[in-house]
């Protein structure tokens, strides 16, 4: 059997590919990740047969609609999450084929009413979602969460496992990859030990969180299995390696850029006092206020991909759009703009262009 843990940096979010015999599933795949994916499964020589979603994710967009585009692949979450798009809506006992594998599909609500654990068949591994993480678990606030039904939930169908059972959460926030059964049954301060239902209860009761910042645009989205609305690009541009955000902007890595700096034109929406302070101008940036863009955009060539700049990557997304809208077929916004840019130490002008 493949088996790959895969990462999210923005999200902290663990994706993971697991094949055999040619055929392959992604459990909680990422949107922006779908390139990345893509090309690992070709890689590897696997075809997609479904993307599984723990939950109803609400700090990331599920990628599972956008690589269903792709690959045709078919689209499993809980039954409970009553997600559209859905081809697999899945419940406690179900199973799903990969190769001549199989996954087993357990209900772990409590983090949210929907969760799902999926356990290999020889019983070696288990991916928990959010239901439970490395020492910790998924908070119990919002979307039908329950302290009591998910200290249930682990114990019942998680740490019932054999001790020996890794597990893959879908998110850590140190840097940690797997745990084991018997590592939680012990150390997790929350569910491990001694601890019971009452002292659980108290504890996510009185934990206070601020709601994740992405949660009203991901669980909209999410409950669409990751369809943006409207039309959306889904095949990457070949001419810089970009990563397509879900607002259907593509950005470009400073270290991309610097790498492909003489091939695309700068358009730089800043203000011109900003043009020439201490964050100063990429090397041949045209300064164009935002505000004049569209008055400006003949100045441009059409046959040449072009890269939007601002100080930190806001109004050059709004200047991608508004480029793409008026027909450009290359455009990019600089990922992070000028902040990121000077925070990574590459080179800067800050003479009057």
């Amino acid at each position: 059997m493949i088996f790959r843990q895969l990462f999210d940096s923005a999200s902290s979010t663990y994706t993971y590919l697991l094949g055999d015999s040619g055929e392959a599933l992604l459990i909680d795949p990422v949107y922006e990740q779908a390139p990345r994916d893509l090309a690992l499964l070709q890689e590897l020589g696997l075809r997609l047969v479904a993307t599984l979603d723990t939950h109803v994710h609400a700090d990331h967009v599920t990628g599972a609609w956008r690589l269903r585009q792709r690959t045709g692949s078919r689209i499993g979450i809980s039954a409970t999450a009553q997600a559209s798009e859905t081809d697999l809506p899945l419940h406690h006992g179900d199973r799903i084929a990969f190769g001549r594998r199989h996954l087993e599909v357990r209900a772990t609500p409590g983090h949210t009413s929907g969760c799902l654990t999926y356990v290999l068949d020889d019983q070696s591994m288990a991916f928990t979602g959010d239901s439970l993480l490395i020492r910790g678990c998924g908070r119990t606030d919002f979307q039908q969460g329950s302290p009591q039904q998910l200290f249930a939930s682990v114990h019942e169908q998680i740490l019932s496992l054999p001790p020996a059972c890794l597990l893959y959460p879908a998110h850590d926030y140190r840097g940690i990859t797997v745990t084991s059964v018997a590592e939680e049954r012990r150390y997790n301060p929350r569910l491990g030990g001694d601890v019971d239902v009452g002292d659980f209860t108290g504890h996510m009761n009185n934990l206070h969180l601020p709601h994740p910042k992405l949660m009203a645009v991901a669980v909209p989205a999410n409950l669409r299995c990751g369809k943006p609305e409207g039309d959306a690009p889904t095949d990457t541009p070949s001419w810089a390696p970009l990563t397509l955000r879900f607002s259907g902007v593509w950005e470009i890595e400073p270290m991309a850029l610097l790498e492909h700096l003489k091939e695309v034109q700068i358009v730089d929406v800043r203000e011109a006092p900003e043009f020439i302070d201490r964050l100063g101008h990429l090397e041949g940036a045209r300064l164009v206020p935002l505000s004049q863009l569209n008055e400006r955009m003949g100045e441009f060539d059409r046959a040449q991909p072009i890269v939007a700049v601002c100080r930190s990557g806001v109004r050059s997304a709004q200047a991608s759009v508004l480029l793409t809208k008026a027909g450009f077929g290359q455009v990019a916004n600089l990922a992070g703009g000028m902040l990121r840019w000077k925070i990574e130490g590459f080179p800067v002008e800050c003479d009057p262009a």
